[in-house]
């Protein structure tokens, strides 16, 4: 198995792995696969969110001028979003009528809406993974007028997929994503950090302005955390998915398989 790292960098940063920095919550599940992988190779991984999600209240989202039962179909992204947007309505004692229509990025989500509705008396579409697999639905229902409440920092692939094709549809900003507090964290004592989106290495730089990289290997998950791990001029040594390693943990298992000199 090999392992995505740039041929300039495999002879010089290419070291023994000892600690990771997971820059998100520590999983709840015992048999998370990055305790397996701490335990399998004796690593220490810490785990330490770099961002947080703050609450739109009422008043800041009626700034917005929008018209929530003006629309016909809602998007949802994620379980965030489904409980910022309900809350919203609840606090402006909006009900959703019954004909409202829900599209979701995968099937999880769709189940999620059973929290706040009857999802069995309802119109629900949802896709495999990705906000792509929206787009083949969308066409069957292109008359709707779609409501996509999401973060005040988002992907532009479902609003530039909405616009390029010229359906009707507004975007309502529910909550944000904004830096944690980490500089009770040392980035140093790290082999490894890894981020899982933009806003991670954005709340490193502006929680430790004097960063610098050195020997510490950057891990990104996604192609737009590669991005904006390159823009600050971070050198990115492991990037995920890779197509013999769908997750983090098993891009972060390569890497330390070759840096660690494992069979």
């Amino acid at each position: 198995m090999s392992v995505q790292i740039a041929p300039e960098f495999i002879n010089e940063r290419l070291k023994k792995v000892k600690s990771v920095l997971i820059s998100q919550p520590a999983p709840s599940d015992d048999k998370s696969p990055y305790y397996q992988l701490r335990d399998k190779y004796n690593l220490k991984i810490d785990f330490k969110p770099f961002i947080k999600v703050d609450v739109v209240d009422n008043k800041e989202f009626r700034k917005q001028k929008i018209d929530i039962l003006s629309h016909t179909a809602i998007i949802f992204t994620s379980k965030n979003a489904i409980d910022h947007f309900f809350n919203i309505c609840k606090d402006m004692k909006l009900d959703m009528p019954a004909d409202m229509k829900y599209f979701c990025v995968t099937e999880q989500t769709a189940n999620y809406l059973q929290k706040y509705i009857v999802i069995r008396k309802r119109k629900i579409f949802f896709g495999q993974k990705t906000a792509s697999d929206l787009f083949e639905i969308f066409k069957k229902h292109k008359p709707e007028k779609f409501l996509y409440p999401c973060s005040d920092i988002r992907k532009d692939d479902i609003p530039e997929h909405l616009r390029d094709n010229g359906y009707i549809f507004t975007e309502a900003i529910i909550y944000k994503t904004v830096s944690e507090d980490i500089t009770m964290l040392k980035p140093e004592e790290y082999d490894i950090i890894a981020f899982f989106s933009p806003s991670g290495v954005t709340s490193l730089l502006s929680n430790f302005p004097e960063f610098k990289q050195k020997d510490i290997r950057i891990a990104a998950f996604g192609p737009t955390t590669a991005k904006a791990v390159k823009e600050v001029g971070l050198i990115l040594d492991i990037e995920a998915p890779l197509p013999n390693a769908p997750s983090m943990t098993g891009a972060l298992e390569l890497y330390v398989k070759v840096a660690n000199n494992l069979k």
